[in-house]
């Protein structure tokens, strides 16, 4: 849990946290949440056994929802004492939306144990739907509001355009983190799902290209990201311009602490904290084609003209 170096990880996605208590309650989460799909989803005991996942999950969820809920795993009653300190400095809306983001977050790694217990392997499609929701992203970029005080009105944060932006944002970061975890994966025969085995299985690529495929699909994606990204922010009010902001910080800082990190072990080994230091970025995207991307149907409307 240590070697995961959430505190790294989310202070990269909110710079901009004023309040010590705050981004302490939005860390402890990342921890937590690190743990739980180490230990209770990835590889754990129920990794492969969707009904004893969904009775855990439904706990745990329902600590989400109510204040005095418990269970017996010890996840449980973790995750309890995290949540009661977001209800302690949050607006009830904010934590509301946490909820309801960790709710589609379970729901997909309930989706991705299940394939994983019926041996099926996901179309590019379907793992990208899957993937929105598995990664993570859903609840990281909801404990933005928390961190950083912003109150994003309904009005604003529930706009298609804004809602495709916190998509993209989910999906280019989840792509990385398929690339960084690649060699850890390969080495404990965990590949049974991520983007490259979809691609290979899917067109019948080798690794390599199917890693060439993947990269492509990814800047496509960050390519929309901005150029939507632009056209959002000049009628964007305060909170909803910090929260565009902790898109942008997410993407770079989660590929930056991606490629430091000891849990992913990049390089095959455990990294030096300073052996990445002088990371670079290359000068343009792999893929400049525009439009939707090809076998996506799904994700076709972020590309939608009338998005503003």
């Amino acid at each position: 849990m240590i070697a995961t170096h959430s505190a790294d990880f989310f202070a990269r996605f909110a710079p901009e946290a004023e309040d010590d208590d705050r981004l302490l309650a939005a860390t402890l989460w990342v921890y937590w949440g690190f743990a739980f799909d180490d230990a209770r989803c990835d590889a754990g005991p129920l990794s492969k056994r969707p009904a004893q996942f969904n009775a855990l999950a439904g706990q745990v969820q329902r600590v989400c929802d109510a204040p005095f809920a418990v269970g017996a795993d010890p996840y449980v009653g973790a995750l309890r004492d995290i949540v009661d300190r977001f209800r302690s400095f949050a607006p009830p809306t904010q934590v509301r939306r946490f909820a309801q983001a960790h709710r589609a977050w379970l729901s997909g790694v309930a989706w991705q144990v299940g394939n994983q217990a019926s041996g099926r392997m996901p179309g590019l499609d379907d793992y990208i739907a899957m993937r929105l929701l598995a990664a993570g992203g859903e609840p990281t970029f909801a404990l933005l509001e928390l961190a950083t005080g912003a109150e994003v009105p309904d009005r604003e944060m529930y706009r298609p355009a804004v809602r495709a932006l916190t998509e993209m944002a989910i999906l280019v970061a989840a792509a990385d983190n398929d690339r960084h975890s690649l060699l850890k994966e390969l080495s404990r025969n965990h590949t049974d799902q991520n983007l490259y085995t979809v691609l290979m299985a899917e067109r019948s690529l080798s690794l390599q290209e199917a890693v060439e495929a993947g990269a492509a699909l990814r800047d496509r994606v960050l390519r929309r990201f901005l150029e939507l990204h632009d056209r959002v922010r000049p009628t964007a009010g305060a909170d909803l311009r910090t929260y565009l902001r902790g898109l942008r910080y997410g993407i770079r800082g989660n590929n930056e602490w991606g490629l430091r990190v000891p849990r992913y072990l990049s390089r095959g080994h455990w990294p030096d904290e300073m052996e990445f230091s002088e990371l670079y970025y290359a000068s343009q995207p792999c893929d400049t084609r525009p439009g939707p991307v090809e076998g996506a149907p799904g994700i076709a409307w972020w590309w939608d003209p009338a998005l503003a």
